[in-house]
């Protein structure tokens, strides 16, 4: 493919006109996926469209567009990044967006802890973003729930939280329902567990079994097991082609509980550990 920008550009819009004419209207960036946010808002404006629309700050994209990079991002959760990265998500979307997250929060980074911060965040809330966090790694649970007891003179300036949830990687679920029921948008990640229950993947025979039954592809069986969530409000795609966005969209027919598939759920620790070994693309 060619890696000009205007050609990747133009390959995103591809994209992303397909999604809307299949009817879909949430879109998710982040500061840290190149120019992401760029191309979407680009072509929000140019099409008229109106759309919800996610966004995240901490992570700086240094790769230069190089897959082959020693670094490809620098995680900083601290208020210096937020008062930097909050206008260039402006300036890139051409709006405010809906959702504004910390990308990848961890009780590690601090940053739940951080007066500062939290502040920040909840003057942002008070402009009526719901502000929120996404979470990454074994401890998903428990960063989630030290979320969802913050407060800044006595209000939770969190109301959205964007996780990863998977046939393979079910850890945070008990934790999402309850952001659910406590009024918090949630978004679902890493559906397919990063090509992992897709066609690229090494499937099991369990998961197999299942799509010969719906004569549907891994990939949509897996995104369907995450729309069952009672407490999913999105789950979102990762599509990079039009192809594989018309392959996921074979989820919305898929209407099933998936008991068979209980049996694919591995150890946060196990998950995690096979995630962090995949090539970076």
């Amino acid at each position: 493919m060619d890696k000009t920008v205007d050609s990747m550009r133009g390959h995103a819009w591809n994209v992303l006109d397909a999604a809307w004419a299949a009817g879909l209207r949430y879109f998710d960036a982040a500061r840290s996926y190149g120019r992401a946010e760029e191309f979407l808002g680009g072509w929000l404006a140019e099409r008229g469209h109106t759309a919800t629309v996610g966004s995240k700050w901490g992570y700086t994209y240094v790769a230069n567009w190089r897959t082959d990079a020693d670094t490809h991002e620098v995680k900083s959760h601290d208020l210096k990044t937020l008062e930097r990265q909050w206008p260039e998500t402006l300036e890139a979307l051409v709006r405010k967006p809906d959702l504004y997250l910390i990308h990848s929060a961890t009780l590690e980074t601090g940053v739940l802890e951080d007066v500062r911060v939290l502040a920040r965040l909840a003057e942002l809330t008070a402009m009526g973003l719901r502000v929120g966090l996404s979470t990454s790694g074994p401890g998903q649970a428990d960063t989630l729930r030290r979320a969802l007891a913050v407060t800044v003179d006595g209000v939770n300036p969190f109301n959205a939280v964007q996780a990863t949830w998977n046939l393979r990687e079910q850890s945070a679920g008990k934790a999402l329902a309850e952001a659910h029921a406590a009024g918090w948008a949630v978004v679902v990640k890493e559906a397919v567990a990063n090509g992992r229950l897709t066609g690229r993947g090494q499937i099991p025979s369990s998961l197999a079994e299942v799509c010969r039954e719906l004569n549907a592809s891994p990939d949509a069986v897996a995104l369907a097991a995450a729309l069952a969530q009672p407490w999913a409000d999105v789950v979102l795609s990762g599509a990079t082609t039009v192809e594989q966005l018309e392959s996921n969209l074979r989820a919305l027919e898929l209407k099933a509980d998936f008991p068979a598939l209980a049996d694919l759920a591995e150890l946060p620790e196990v998950y995690w550990r096979a995630r962090a070994g995949l090539a970076w693309n």
